[in-house]
């Protein structure tokens, strides 16, 4: 035998062991007493879906911050990388994009909204039971009730809509809707309006990885239905948990600034 021919055969057989292992560790998902998945613990998205849902290069930030708003480059996770807006919201986004250092919502410390608040660069932490589901977001302090009943219809609208689920075999299906439309998809001024209506797919990739796509249809907003699909990634820290960011001090002066120097005049 060759050595070329050895080293193929080897490398043949790691790949072939590797699949067989991460098979058997898709099949090996924690699940909960009525046999159904256990989403529960604290999971995190690494993309850079937050600055941008689609394919973008590095660009920069307000000159005075140097390298420290930039953004960073990243691949998109819309298929077909294009969102179909009407033209008028195809305007509105590039009006946000202009306006965005003071007028993303991020900025303020107001509610990520669904799906921005799954893919910004900070932990989110489920809690899930047979009975009941709570996904408590790090950013802003953020929180929503997954209703696992009968769905119940949205008695107000809010920054993080209502959630109600079903399962579709071992695949945890959400409708959220009920939304202000205030809320942004990211720091590039895509955005949707009160009329959209979310749905969200979560599938366990093996038991440390959920494979999430959401579906977002507004006809106010968008000429067609379109989706987004990223993985999120279990934190195995035995310390891990959510820490707290109460982010709205940081942003009075930016808010009330000019409140503060009428009242010292």
């Amino acid at each position: 035998m060759t050595r070329l021919k050895f080293v193929l055969l080897t490398l043949g057989a790691l790949i072939a062991a590797n699949a067989n292992a991460q098979g058997s560790r898709a099949g090996d998902i924690p699940r909960l007493a009525n046999g159904k998945p256990n989403l529960s613990g604290v999971w995190q998205a690494f993309t850079t879906a937050n600055w941008n849902l689609l394919t973008h290069g590095a660009s920069a930030g307000p000159p005075e911050f140097g390298a420290l708003l930039a953004t960073p480059p990243g691949f998109g996770i819309v298929d077909g990388d294009e969102i179909p807006y009407l033209p008028a919201a195809a305007e509105q986004q590039r009006r946000n994009y202009a306006a965005r250092w003071k007028e993303d919502p991020e900025v303020k410390c107001f509610m990520p909204g669904v799906p921005r608040a799954n893919y910004m660069p900070y932990p989110l932490q489920i809690f899930h039971s047979d009975s009941g589901m709570l996904i408590a977001y790090q950013f802003a302090g953020a929180a929503r009730i997954v209703n696992l009943g009968a769905p119940q219809p949205s008695a107000i609208d809010s920054w993080m809509g209502v959630s109600n689920a079903r399962w579709d075999g071992d695949t945890l299906v959400v409708d959220v809707t009920g939304f202000t439309g205030q809320a942004w998809l990211d720091r590039a001024g895509n955005q949707a309006g009160p009329a959209l209506h979310v749905v969200e797919r979560y599938t366990f990739a093996g038991p440390d990885a959920i494979d999430y796509s959401a579906t977002l249809t507004d006809p106010q907003t968008f000429s067609r239905p379109w989706s987004m699909h990223f993985r999120l990634h279990r934190n195995s820290d035995n310390r891990a948990h959510l820490l707290e960011f109460k982010c709205v001090p940081f942003t009075e002066e930016l808010l009330y600034g000019d409140l503060y120097k009428r009242t010292k005049k």
